[in-house]
Protein backbone atom coordinates (compact mmCIF):
# COMPACT_ATOMS: atom_id res chain seq x y z
CA UNK A 1 0.00 0.00 0.00
CA UNK A 2 1.49 3.46 -1.05
CA UNK A 3 2.13 6.04 1.66
CA UNK A 4 0.20 8.94 1.90
CA UNK A 5 0.15 12.47 3.73
CA UNK A 6 -3.39 14.28 3.84
CA UNK A 7 -3.49 17.81 2.93
CA UNK A 8 -5.96 20.20 3.93
CA UNK A 9 -5.77 23.64 1.65
CA UNK A 10 -7.94 26.05 0.53
CA UNK A 11 -10.85 24.45 2.08
CA UNK A 12 -10.43 20.90 0.35
CA UNK A 13 -8.62 17.93 1.59
CA UNK A 14 -6.18 15.65 -0.49
CA UNK A 15 -3.93 12.51 0.04
CA UNK A 16 -0.50 13.02 -1.26
CA UNK A 17 1.51 10.11 -2.03
CA UNK A 18 4.91 10.04 -1.22
CA UNK A 19 7.96 9.43 -2.73
CA UNK A 20 11.38 9.15 -2.16
CA UNK A 21 13.89 11.92 -3.24
CA UNK A 22 17.02 10.27 -1.71
CA UNK A 23 17.68 7.63 0.57
CA UNK A 24 17.05 10.50 3.75
CA UNK A 25 14.42 12.02 2.51
CA UNK A 26 10.55 11.62 1.07
CA UNK A 27 8.15 14.15 -0.50
CA UNK A 28 4.68 14.14 -0.48
CA UNK A 29 3.53 14.71 -4.42
CA UNK A 30 1.12 18.24 -4.50
CA UNK A 31 -0.11 17.67 -8.25
CA UNK A 32 -2.70 20.17 -9.25
CA UNK A 33 -2.58 18.96 -12.82
CA UNK A 34 -5.99 17.32 -13.67
CA UNK A 35 -7.79 18.72 -10.64
CA UNK A 36 -9.51 21.19 -11.45
CA UNK A 37 -11.88 21.59 -8.10
CA UNK A 38 -8.20 22.18 -6.23
CA UNK A 39 -6.44 24.30 -8.56
CA UNK A 40 -9.84 26.86 -8.98
CA UNK A 41 -9.93 27.31 -4.98
CA UNK A 42 -6.33 27.12 -4.45
CA UNK A 43 -6.52 30.42 -7.09
CA UNK A 44 -9.09 32.10 -5.57
CA UNK A 45 -7.50 31.50 -2.25
CA UNK A 46 -4.21 32.66 -3.08
CA UNK A 47 -5.55 35.64 -5.26
CA UNK A 48 -7.38 36.97 -1.68
CA UNK A 49 -3.71 37.60 -0.26
CA UNK A 50 -1.92 38.70 -2.61
CA UNK A 51 -0.83 42.18 -3.66
CA UNK A 52 -2.11 43.77 -6.72
CA UNK A 53 -0.91 42.96 -10.28
CA UNK A 54 -0.95 43.70 -13.30
CA UNK A 55 0.22 40.32 -15.21
CA UNK A 56 1.28 36.90 -13.61
CA UNK A 57 3.96 34.61 -14.66
CA UNK A 58 5.51 31.03 -13.64
CA UNK A 59 7.25 28.30 -15.42
CA UNK A 60 5.95 25.18 -17.57
CA UNK A 61 4.50 23.02 -16.43
CA UNK A 62 2.81 21.92 -13.11
CA UNK A 63 1.47 25.42 -12.01
CA UNK A 64 -0.08 26.44 -14.93
CA UNK A 65 -3.38 25.93 -14.49
CA UNK A 66 -3.11 27.62 -11.30
CA UNK A 67 -1.88 30.46 -12.93
CA UNK A 68 -4.48 30.71 -16.01
CA UNK A 69 -7.30 30.41 -13.09
CA UNK A 70 -5.48 33.21 -11.25
CA UNK A 71 -5.77 35.19 -14.16
CA UNK A 72 -9.36 34.50 -15.49
CA UNK A 73 -10.78 35.74 -11.87
CA UNK A 74 -7.61 38.58 -11.57
CA UNK A 75 -5.95 40.26 -14.10
CA UNK A 76 -6.28 38.71 -17.33
CA UNK A 77 -2.78 37.57 -18.37
CA UNK A 78 -0.28 35.91 -17.65
CA UNK A 79 2.94 34.70 -19.02
CA UNK A 80 5.02 30.83 -19.20
CA UNK A 81 8.64 30.59 -19.00
CA UNK A 82 9.34 27.67 -20.97
CA UNK A 83 11.84 24.73 -20.41
CA UNK A 84 12.94 24.60 -24.03
CA UNK A 85 12.57 27.56 -27.22
CA UNK A 86 9.80 27.10 -30.04
CA UNK A 87 10.08 28.68 -33.41
CA UNK A 88 8.31 31.26 -32.33
CA UNK A 89 10.05 32.98 -29.60
CA UNK A 90 12.39 35.95 -30.74
CA UNK A 91 15.63 35.88 -29.27
CA UNK A 92 15.00 34.59 -25.63
CA UNK A 93 15.85 35.26 -22.50
CA UNK A 94 17.48 32.17 -20.69
CA UNK A 95 18.14 31.16 -17.07
CA UNK A 96 19.37 28.13 -15.57
CA UNK A 97 17.63 26.32 -12.97
CA UNK A 98 18.05 22.94 -10.62
CA UNK A 99 14.93 22.11 -8.85
CA UNK A 100 14.54 19.67 -6.00
CA UNK A 101 11.81 17.32 -8.12
CA UNK A 102 14.20 17.15 -11.58
CA UNK A 103 17.37 15.35 -11.50
CA UNK A 104 19.13 17.48 -13.90
CA UNK A 105 19.75 21.01 -14.48
CA UNK A 106 16.57 22.75 -16.63
CA UNK A 107 16.84 25.90 -18.81
CA UNK A 108 13.62 28.46 -18.78
CA UNK A 109 13.37 30.55 -21.64
CA UNK A 110 11.26 33.61 -22.12
CA UNK A 111 10.32 34.90 -25.81
CA UNK A 112 10.89 38.82 -26.52
CA UNK A 113 6.99 38.99 -26.52
CA UNK A 114 6.87 37.73 -23.53
CA UNK A 115 9.50 40.24 -21.92
CA UNK A 116 7.29 42.87 -23.60
CA UNK A 117 4.52 41.96 -21.83
CA UNK A 118 6.40 41.88 -18.45
CA UNK A 119 8.08 45.44 -18.86
CA UNK A 120 7.45 47.76 -17.03
CA UNK A 121 4.85 46.20 -15.38
CA UNK A 122 3.85 44.93 -11.83
CA UNK A 123 4.75 41.19 -11.72
CA UNK A 124 3.19 38.34 -9.80
CA UNK A 125 5.32 35.31 -10.09
CA UNK A 126 3.07 32.03 -9.41
CA UNK A 127 4.43 28.77 -8.44
CA UNK A 128 2.77 25.23 -6.87
CA UNK A 129 5.62 24.74 -4.34
CA UNK A 130 7.91 26.63 -3.12
CA UNK A 131 10.69 24.32 -1.53
CA UNK A 132 14.60 25.16 -2.62
CA UNK A 133 13.70 28.06 -4.01
CA UNK A 134 15.63 27.61 -7.40
CA UNK A 135 12.51 27.79 -9.80
CA UNK A 136 11.87 30.64 -7.79
CA UNK A 137 15.37 32.32 -8.59
CA UNK A 138 14.78 31.64 -11.73
CA UNK A 139 11.78 33.44 -12.55
CA UNK A 140 12.86 36.71 -10.77
CA UNK A 141 15.35 36.57 -12.97
CA UNK A 142 13.42 36.57 -16.28
CA UNK A 143 11.53 38.75 -14.65
CA UNK A 144 14.72 41.39 -13.62
CA UNK A 145 15.86 40.88 -17.22
CA UNK A 146 12.85 41.51 -18.91
CA UNK A 147 12.21 45.09 -16.61
CA UNK A 148 9.23 43.76 -15.10
CA UNK A 149 8.42 44.85 -11.09
CA UNK A 150 7.95 41.89 -8.92
CA UNK A 151 5.10 42.81 -6.36
CA UNK A 152 4.96 39.35 -5.01
CA UNK A 153 5.76 35.81 -4.82
CA UNK A 154 3.33 33.46 -3.97
CA UNK A 155 2.42 29.77 -4.05
CA UNK A 156 0.00 26.54 -2.86
CA UNK A 157 2.29 25.41 -0.49
CA UNK A 158 5.83 25.80 1.07
CA UNK A 159 7.69 22.90 1.58
CA UNK A 160 10.76 22.25 4.71
CA UNK A 161 12.17 25.10 5.37
CA UNK A 162 10.50 27.31 2.77
CA UNK A 163 8.11 27.82 4.75
CA UNK A 164 9.76 30.43 7.47
CA UNK A 165 10.69 32.28 4.74
CA UNK A 166 8.82 36.00 5.01
CA UNK A 167 9.60 36.75 1.23
CA UNK A 168 6.91 34.58 -0.05
CA UNK A 169 3.08 34.31 0.26
CA UNK A 170 1.58 30.61 0.41
CA UNK A 171 -1.18 29.01 1.39
CA UNK A 172 0.29 26.02 3.62
CA UNK A 173 3.04 24.67 5.06
CA UNK A 174 4.04 20.77 3.59
CA UNK A 175 6.76 18.99 5.50
CA UNK A 176 9.42 17.11 4.28
CA UNK A 177 9.94 13.54 5.56
CA UNK A 178 13.23 12.69 6.49
CA UNK A 179 14.39 9.12 7.76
Amino acid sequence: MKKTYKLSVAGLERDLNMYEVSENLDIAAFILLGDVELTEKCAKALLDVCPEHDILVTAEAKSIGLCHDMARFGCNEYVIARKGTKVYMTDPLCVTVKSITTEYEQKLYLGQEDVEKLKGRRVLIVDDVISTGESLLALEELVKLSGGNIVGKAAVLAEGDAANRDDIIFLEKLPLFFK
